[in-house]
Formats: structure tokens, sequence, C-alpha cells
């Protein structure tokens, strides 16, 4: 059972006592009536076949508050592959449509994007869920959206009740939710989160002191979940990035566009388990590091854009203090894991830290290089601006596709 602790700057609903799921699934069946709800599943081809992927299918089908289910396959660059993935989705009950991403009618979309210079950026799961969210936009049926991954083995309904309930609910008052759990098996998991995000913003508040961001984003018990939900009207605003910061860089978004009281994270289940990167120790392109090279830069930019001054000298302190609260942070997590019986394997996460500072060094350098560079896909009120036939466009481009 969770604490009921609220941590800071916006809303935390825990879970408490016993999971009442079919309660909540009625409750959600009330509310879509007035606000229709989207579930958005960016899909890749690998992720088809897997034991994970059949038992959120499975999950799925037992769901009856759904208005839509939109997924965005990549990698499907064979049409076999496509057909395989809609043989997949076609089990579902619910109104499922899937966006060929790699289809000739998709691309030639992007590249039509790319000549009115609102490009969507390299491939990846940024510009999936980006692709997604402008369906449902352009299909008009849905008045809020939930995303979650599709490499999740520990799913269960209630994970998507409970993402869902609180921008369903009419009388909450939240536009954007976004999903916290623990990740624990033997030991502790979600080394990017405690061993860089965690002490990289505690860093940066012991040098610049606590500005507003990073109260916000130290608010948030698992920034880089990946699950989320948001009102429509907040869809047409955010600007998401297309890199591997892709969770760091929407909450970053999401704090320029919503007021704090409009925001909140809900705990999603007991514990959460998927699919586990390499830290790629060596190789900065690739794996938790390059993850955590993106994330550093999107927290990077978003300061900038907040007017604090970055320099050589801020960076030279950083690193310092990093390095302090990662030692700290490990001292914690030593302590925690010994009480609660969890192995803990000090000379893999003293790694991961040595690691986390050469990322760190490597963003700091990208950053003052081209301080102007950014991920960010443009948003869809900019797309729909610009080129005013571009929904119809993707509705028929998606309807040709699911024939």
């Amino acid at each position: 059972m969770s604490d009921f602790f609220q941590t800071g700057a916006i809303a935390t609903l825990h879970r408490l006592g016993k999971p009442n799921v079919p309660q909540l699934e009625k409750e959600l069946e009330e509310f879509a009536k007035e606000t229709p709800i989207a579930l958005v599943l960016p899909c890749h081809i690998k992720e088809l076949g897997t034991q994970a992927l059949r038992w959120i299918v499975r999950e799925l089908k037992n769901v009856t508050y759904l208005k839509q289910i939109v997924v965005g396959i990549d990698g499907a660059t064979r049409v076999r592959d496509y057909k395989r993935a809609r043989t997949i989705f076609r089990q579902l009950p619910q109104q499922t449509t899937l966006l060929w991403n790699d289809g000739p009618r998709m691309q030639q979309l992007y590249k039509k994007l790319d000549d009115a210079e609102l490009g969507a950026g390299s491939v990846g799961k940024g510009r999936n869920v980006w692709t997604c969210f402008g369906y449902v936009l352009a299909s008009e049926q849905a008045r809020m959206v939930a995303v979650h991954d599709c490499d999740i083995v520990t799913y269960n309904r209630e994970l998507l009740a409970r993402l869902c309930y609180p921008v369903a609910h009419p009388s909450l008052g939240f536009d954007f939710c976004k999903g916290y759990y623990g990740r624990v098996s033997t030991q502790l998991n979600g080394r990017v989160m405690r061993l860089l995000v965690t002490p990289l913003l505690r860093a940066l508040k012991s040098i610049i002191g606590a500005h507003s961001f990073f109260v916000y984003m130290d608010t948030f018990r698992y920034p880089l979940a990946g699950e989320i939900s948001l009102d429509v009207d907040l869809v047409r605003r955010l600007l998401i990035p297309y890199d591997w910061a892709l969770e760091v860089g929407t909450l970053a978004e999401v704090y320029r566009n919503a007021a704090p009281r409009a925001i909140c994270q809900s705990e999603l289940c007991e514990n959460y388990d998927h699919k586990h990167q390499e830290l790629s120790t060596r190789d900065a392109d690739k794996g938790l590091n390059k993850m955590a090279v993106d994330i550093t830069k999107a927290i990077f930019r978003r300061m900038a854009a907040e007017g604090i001054k970055i320099d050589a000298g801020l960076f030279d302190t950083l690193l310092g203090a990093y390095l302090r609260q990662a030692e700290d942070t490990l001292r914690f997590y030593a302590a925690d894991s010994a009480i609660n019986g969890l192995s803990f394997p000090r000379y893999e996460e003293e790694k991961a830290v040595t690691t986390f500072v050469r990322s760190i060094r490597i963003a700091e350098k990208a950053f003052l290089d081209d301080p102007l560079w950014s991920p960010l896909i443009p948003n869809w009120n900019s797309v729909q601006s610009a080129l005013p036939a571009f929904f119809d466009e993707l509705n028929e481009a998606v309807r040709l596709d699911n024939l």
C-alpha cells in the first residue's frame, strides 16, 4: 500500500488499499459519454508476437469505455509486416485504426511536411506518438487521449483505468496526467530516473536555486514513465520531441502550456516491468547512454527557455554537484535495497553514474555548440494553420491503408 504524501507542485493520486477496477471502469463508461477517450499505442514491428503485446491485446478486449484505439506501426517496411500487425490488432472489439508510418501514403505526407518546413523529425517513438495524435485530432471522435507502450510485461486493465480516470472525470479539473509506479524485481530498476534525472535536477537546484521548473520536474515520482493522458486541446498545443527525451520533453511542454493545478500524476499499479535497455557505456548513440544525453539536453533547453543563464561556468560546477548528489543517491538506494531484501549491484550502479557523467559532458558540449538546436516537432495547431487540408489528407491516407 502506498503512502498518501503530496510531493509538491502538482497533485499526486495514490493507489490506496485494494483496487476496485470494476468500479473505476463503470465510472469511466459514464464519463466517456461526455468525454470520449482515445487510446494511442506506439508499436514497433519488433513487438509483434511478443508475450507482452499478446497480454495487452487480451486485456484491452475487456475494456468497454474506449471510443477508439489508434496504433502507430513503425518498422513495417514490408507490406506483409503491416498485414501481420493488422491481423493482431483486428482482434480488438473497439474501433481500432492502424497508422502505417512506413507505408507509401504516410511517407508522402511526411514529405509534404518537410517541404513546408514542418518536418516531423526522424523515425522513433516521438514521431509515432505525434502522428497518432494528429490522427486523433483529424478523426474528431475523442475529447481526451491516453498513451502507453506495447512492451509492458506486467500490463493489466487497472493501469489504463487509473491513467484515464483523472482527465476523464468531469469535476476533478485535470488536463494532463502522468503515470507512475514502482519498478522492482530482485533489485531496483529504472537507473536513468534514479541515477541521472533526480540527482541532476537536485544538483541544478543546489546551484541555481528552487526555480519553479526544477520544483515541478522533481515533483514527478517517475518522470520517464511512458504513460500519459491528456485533453485534446492540450494535444493541439504540445511540441513533442522526436528524440529519446520524449517523456521529459513532453513534461517540459506541459509545464509551459498547462497550469499546475490542471496537472497530476497517478499511481497506476503495484509494480511495472518492460523491455530493458543496455547501458552502452562506450557508445553515446545507443542505449541508456543515448537516452541520458538526450534527456540532459532537453533539460538544458528548457532552462534556457526559462531565462536561466547557461554557460561554461555553470557546467563546470554542475558535474561536481551532480556527482555529490549521485553518491548520496547510491547510499540511499543501497539502504532501501537492504531493508527490503533486494540485491544492490554497487559496481553496476557506480558504472551507470560514471556513464551518466560522460553523458552530461556530451550534452553540455552539444548545447554550447548549438544552443538553438531542437528536436521538437511543430504542434498540430501550426500544421493545421500552414496546411489547412492536411487533416483531410491524413484521414484519407489512413482510411485507404485500413481497407
